[in-house]
Formats: structure tokens, sequence, C-alpha cells
């Protein structure tokens, strides 16, 4: 009864609220963190919970289904460096996960924040992973979402989904072979473009009508794909390089001391399933929770089985 009166509550507070919700376009502000100005967006009140986007290279628009928690908390959603309306890099060599983890810690000051409850999903859950383990003492709460522990699973997450669109897509993976026989790699344009054709909701998704009809006003640079090349790799759909081809966070999770949530999704085709359960081998002292019909956004799928986790986690 008290998950069902939870639910009750949270559903009433999104939809009498529905009006009053800050706009991602135009009710947000600009602050100012290692010199480039970052679009942040705040809603609801209580601790901190700082969302922390995937890619790299997202905006936080797509994520403004964590709204659902503002009843209890003061959601932070923003734009990093080379994202959405935030400042861009005049030469892409700027965009690094090392710089990505110094901008929060330069968030939580200019937003005059004692401590953060941190939600990382995806790559976002690399900078979460990474600032937690530099400053842990400015960390209640660490939520790490869909995510990757090392450039091991990274890699893991190229194979599998190269595996899924060969055995599922044939006719897009032999033009894919093609142009990659002829010299072509993930970063060049008509790469990409094959790329594209695979639905979105096949790699990413349990029901792919979870994520039909989503469009919108369309937000400025919501996907950054030179950012994105530039930390995964030029060929890094297929071999992962530069920064995410280094990163390793398994030695060191067990030392985390704040309470940390893992979570994955079931279908998730990208952080693939056995890999996220590993997790909780590296990081023991972990909450782990499995969304059984979910696949990369269970706060998209399944948000009425993960906010009350989430809230449960945040406040009990």
């Amino acid at each position: 009864m008290k998950k069902i009166s939870a639910l009750l509550s949270l559903f009433f507070f999104v939809i009498t609220h529905a009006q009053k919700l800050p706009d991602s376009f135009t009710d947000g502000k600009y602050v100012t963190v290692n010199g480039a100005k970052l679009w942040v967006v705040l809603v609801g009140t209580g601790d901190p919970l700082i969302i922390i986007p995937g890619g790299p290279g997202g905006a936080h628009l797509g994520y403004r289904s964590f709204d659902s928690l503002a009843k209890d908390n003061e959601i932070v959603y923003f734009d990093a460096f080379g994202r959405g309306k935030s400042d861009t890099a005049k030469d892409v060599k700027e965009y690094t996960l090392a710089r990505d983890i110094e901008d929060i810690e330069g968030l939580r000051i200019a937003l005059h924040f004692d401590k953060l409850n941190v939600l990382g999903h995806s790559y976002g859950g690399l900078v979460a992973q990474g600032y937690a383990l530099k400053y842990p003492s400015h960390v209640n709460h660490l939520i790490l979402a869909n995510t990757f522990h090392s450039f091991i699973m990274w890699q893991e997450n190229d194979d599998n989904s190269n595996h899924e669109i060969k055995t599922n897509y044939p006719e897009i993976w032999d033009s894919l072979m093609k142009i990659r026989e002829a010299g072509a790699i993930s970063s060049d344009e008509k790469h990409q473009a094959l790329y594209g054709k695979v639905p979105y909701g096949f790699l990413y998704a349990y029901n792919p009508n979870n994520f039909s009809g989503r469009g919108g006003k369309p937000y400025p640079n919501s996907n950054n794909s030179k950012l994105y090349y530039q930390m995964v790799g030029k060929d890094g759909d297929f071999i992962v390089g530069s920064d995410i081809g280094n990163f390793d966070f398994r030695k060191d999770l067990k030392n985390l001391s704040m309470p940390v949530l893992i979570y994955g999704g079931r279908y998730d085709r990208v952080a693939v399933p056995y890999m996220m359960v590993k997790f909780k081998e590296y990081c023991p002292q972990a909450q782990f929770v499995m969304l059984e019909r979910s696949g990369h956004n269970p706060q998209v799928e399944e948000p009425a089985k993960l906010f009350p986790v989430i809230e449960n986690f945040l406040h009990h």
C-alpha cells in the first residue's frame, strides 16, 4: 500500500505542477564553469540531484522524465560543455572525460551546494564514477544508470551492437562492410548515415513503441557527433579509443563509501546485462536493480518501477 500511495502522490504532483515546471529552452540560467557558460535548469525542491546525460555528446532535454522526482528533490539538469545550449570548444581536443568530471565540481561550487546526489546515465555514469572517486566528500548518494565500468565494457557495447546489427539488419551490415573495406571509419559521415538506418528502438528499447512520437521542438546541439568521436575515437563504433579507450574504474569502485545504486535494463543491447551484473562484483557494497522490461532507458520504459526505487534509495 505504501508503494501505491507513493506512486499516486508522485502522479498527482506531476499532473498538478505540469504547467509550472521550468521549460528547458527558456527557464534556465547560464553558469560559468572552467571558462565556459553552461546552461542549467533547476526543477523542484529538496536535496540537489544532478542528472548527467549520456552520449558523450547528449544534452539534458531527453532526461526531463526525471521531473517525477522533483517532489522532494531539486533536480539539476545541465548541458555539459559542447552540448545543447552551452558553449562549444574552439578545438575538439578540449572535450575530455577529465574536463567533464571537473565541470561537475565547478557546477557544485557555482550553484552553492555543499553536497550532491549524483545520477549518471550511460556515458554520464563515467563522469559520475570519476566525480565520486575524486570528490567523495561532496557526494551524498551515487546512482549509476545503464552505464559502463571500463573501456572493456564499452568495447563489449561496440561488439554486441555490431553483432546485433549484423544478425538482424544484414542489408545494412553488408553496405557498412563495403564502405569499411574501402577505408571508411565510424566518424565519416557516410558511415554515420548507414549506422543511423538502424532504428533506435532496436538497440536501445524493450518496446520500440515507447520511443515513437517523442518528437517536438528541436533542441540546439542535442547530439554533438564531433565531440562523440573525439572522445570515443575516430573508429569508436568498432574500436574504442581516445578517452573512452582508457578509462577503468573497476579496481576503485569497492572504495566508494557513499551509498551506491546501480541499475540496468534486461533488454539493453548497449550496456549489456551480463556486464551490468558484473558491476556488482566490482562494487559489492552497492544496491543493484535490473529493470526487466527496459532497454537502455528505464526512466522512459519503466518509470513506475524505477522512480520509487530511486526515491527509496535517496530518502530511506
